[in-house]
């Protein structure tokens, strides 16, 4: 069964959680949301790209819900790009400055915001999700004491955040990605928002690349990821960051935040600000 949707009835917090929960397995789905049906009843949903496997939902499902859900897999119109039909409609996103929003949306932009357009597509990062808005909120935060000369965005996703950052500073940012969609979107992204010549998209995985460490060291390095692969990358955040460079961290969850915290305090950095929206947590460091 390729190109298959994975639905379950819950309550509203239950369809979030979860949505959440599975977000974090990479490879296990390709989106997940949740959404109130035409009867007013909450579902959750995921969309995979060939067979599910529903033994793992079950898994997350009882680790994450504390009981057993009763899961459906139905065949999708491969034809059909189920990651951006599952995001279509959402509304607009008013963070640090920044309006995140698409095309059916763009009449709303309000007087002394930056506009992002940002369609649902297949890479991360349409500014919904509380890892983007809390970098929003930190990159504005930061910007109000820094002007970063060397930017990057690692693991730019749609390239929301890289685009944020050319629009403030007007310099070149480089995004890079270890997943060629992500960069072809982060390309197409930022043609579409005017800063095409701005910034600069690189595939590679982290900051694994000779482009990438020609480039730098960096003045301010983001990296809206998973605490799993930052910790990994600590050591290469350090090598490529000047004294007193900013980093901004999120995809962390609250609790793993005290390990990740520590893992760049052993190549130090220094905390500086911690965001927490939901159950997610966005770090602000600065390197000693």
């Amino acid at each position: 069964m390729n190109n298959a949707s994975v639905t379950a009835p819950l309550t509203r917090q239950q369809a979030f959680a979860l949505v959440d929960a599975v977000s974090m397995d990479e490879g296990l789905a390709l989106s997940a949301s949740a959404f109130e049906d035409e009867n007013g009843e909450w579902v959750f949903e995921a969309t995979c790209s060939e067979q599910p496997d529903l033994d793992k939902f079950s898994k997350i499902a009882a680790q994450t819900l504390g009981g057993n859900v009763d899961f459906s897999a139905e065949k999708i119109d491969p034809g059909i790009n189920w990651v951006a039909r599952s995001l279509e409609g959402l509304p607009p996103v008013n963070a640090g400055g920044f309006f995140i929003h698409a095309g059916h949306n763009k009449r709303e932009i309000p007087s002394g915001v930056i506009p992002i357009h940002i369609e649902a597509g297949e890479a991360f990062g349409t500014g919904h999700h509380e890892t983007t808005t809390g970098c929003l909120l930190a990159i504005y935060q930061v910007l109000r004491k820094k002007s970063p000369r060397r930017a990057i965005d690692v693991g730019t996703g749609s390239g929301v955040l890289a685009i944020a950052l050319a629009k403030r500073l007007k310099r070149k940012i480089i995004a890079s990605d270890i997943d060629p969609k992500a960069a072809r979107t982060a390309k197409a992204n930022a043609k579409l928002n005017k800063v095409k010549k701005l910034v600069k998209v690189v595939e590679a995985t982290g900051l694994d690349k000779g482009k990438i460490r020609a480039r730098g060291p960096y003045d301010l390095i983001v990296a809206n990821i998973l605490a799993g692969p930052l910790a990994e990358l600590a050591p290469d955040m350090s090598a490529n960051a000047r004294a007193r460079a900013t980093i901004i961290l999120s995809g962390i969850l609250n609790e793993q935040a005290p390990q990740v915290i520590k893992t760049y305090g052993a190549q130090k950095f220094t905390l500086i600000q911690r965001i927490i929206l939901g159950q997610w947590t966005t770090l602000v460091l600065e390197k000693d």
